[in-house]
């Protein structure tokens, strides 16, 4: 065994490459022909010979050595590869920033920041800032209890607000998930709170898909007597079938009326940042109908840059609620219909009632490929298709308008 004499004084042969001195249990000293001097421990995995460094001689003496290397021995009993448990430390100390809530989840943030929308991160760090942080900010992210963050959520519930607390837990979850990757915490404790909270079913927007009910909707918006921008718009609305801020946002150089095409462009689209940064622009073939009543109305607002002007502004186009409004003023409130939900209508009765081929419906939608591949390859957009469509369904609107229900309803099914 070896001795601190042993090893002030142990030195290296010129000419070789290292020399080792013996302790005892695998543990050596090993010099180079330099003279620096680093302790290993010897270790055995799989039948083959590694080695554990343990520290620099003299900074660290015999005695400390012996410590490190009983300590390494102990883990290894246990079942614990004390190699792999170094790495592991190494890599958990760089994270200098810490390990606190906030600290973590602001660093997952700025990881993700760039694949959002503006609007999308908007939101998420507003929720973090008012439902989170206040409570659960500054504490360390390993110490945080389920319970802890199940009261935190509940909080959010108590003010009705389901639909948020549940996006909530979906943000703690993210947060976790990047805490675990980056060995802040060992375990995600989100997946405790399971049934913890009360559902959330998912919002759907109200939607009229009966042909004869939705026949005395087209009655009442023919008859609206409001402004000819909000009754262009609630016109369009179920005709076109995008969605609303898509709609009202819309440009005149967006659309071609004799070519009877609107090109929405794809930063106006809901995508995600690299969508709306790189896709391809939205192609809206337009019917007679809507070009007739786009040519009246650009008389009127032609002149400027947007199809549907505010009334205070005309740089900004009319808000949400102006549509929104109209509804309820003819008897649909937003239990009955509402303007996002001329997309579902329009989904419904194309499918059941005209019996359209769905994936033409869906790129009418701009519904993405759900699956993965299809987004990869699949780069159709049944322009040819939908342009058929889109006029097959003005029609069936205006035969909606005009007929009973029952003359209408059929007149928009095929022949067998």
């Amino acid at each position: 065994m070896l001795t601190d004499k042993h090893c002030k004084n142990a030195a290296c042969p010129p000419d070789k490459k290292r020399a080792r001195f013996t302790d005892a249990l695998g543990l050596y000293l090993e010099v180079s022909p330099a003279g620096s001097k680093r302790w290993f421990w010897k270790t055995y995995s799989d039948g083959k010979e590694g080695r554990m460094a343990l520290g620099s001689y003299p900074s660290t003496s015999l005695a400390d050595a012996r410590k490190a290397r009983d300590a390494a021995k102990m883990q290894k009993s246990g079942g614990i590869d004390p190699v792999q448990a170094r790495k592991l430390q190494k890599l958990k100390s760089k994270n200098p920033t810490g390990d606190t809530f906030k600290v973590v989840a602001l660093e997952w943030y700025a990881k993700q920041e760039d694949q959002w929308s503006l609007g999308h991160a908007d939101r998420l760090r507003r929720q973090l800032e008012r439902d989170l942080f206040p409570w659960l900010g500054e504490r360390r992210l390993c110490e945080i209890e389920p319970v802890e963050l199940l009261a935190t959520l509940r909080k959010v519930e108590e003010r009705g607000a389901i639909e948020t607390a549940d996006r909530g837990l979906m943000l703690a979850r993210q947060v976790w998930c990047y805490g675990v990757a980056t060995g802040r915490v060992e375990r995600d404790i989100t997946v405790d709170l399971k049934g913890a909270l009360q559902p959330y079913r998912g919002r759907h927007f109200a939607a009229i898909t009966e042909p004869a009910r939705f026949g005395e909707l087209l009655r009442a918006i023919r008859a609206y007597k409001g402004g000819p921008i909000v009754r262009t718009a609630l016109q369009l609305a179920p005709m076109l079938f995008q969605r609303p801020g898509e709609l009202r946002a819309a440009a005149w150089a967006e659309i071609d009326l004799d070519a009877a095409l609107w090109t929405i462009p794809s930063a106006r689209m809901k995508r995600e940042k690299e969508g709306k940064e790189h896709g391809g622009p939205h192609l809206v073939p337009l019917p007679t109908q809507a070009v007739a009543v786009l040519r009246d109305l650009h008389r009127l607002t032609g002149h400027g840059v947007l199809v549907f002007p505010g009334e205070r502004s005309h740089d900004r186009p009319i808000s949400e609620n102006s549509v929104r409004t109209a509804l309820i003023t003819m008897g649909y409130t937003p239990e009955i219909q509402t303007w996002h939900g001329f997309r579902a209508t329009a989904r419904t009765m194309l499918a059941e009632v005209l019996e359209v081929d769905p994936l033409v419906i869906e790129a009418q939608l701009a519904h993405a490929v759900k699956d993965a591949n299809g987004r990869a390859y699949n780069r159709t957009q049944y322009v040819n298709q939908r342009r058929q469509m889109m006029q097959r369904w003005a029609d069936y609107l205006d035969a909606l308008r005009m007929q009973n229900s029952v003359a209408a309803a059929s007149s928009g099914r095929k022949k067998p």
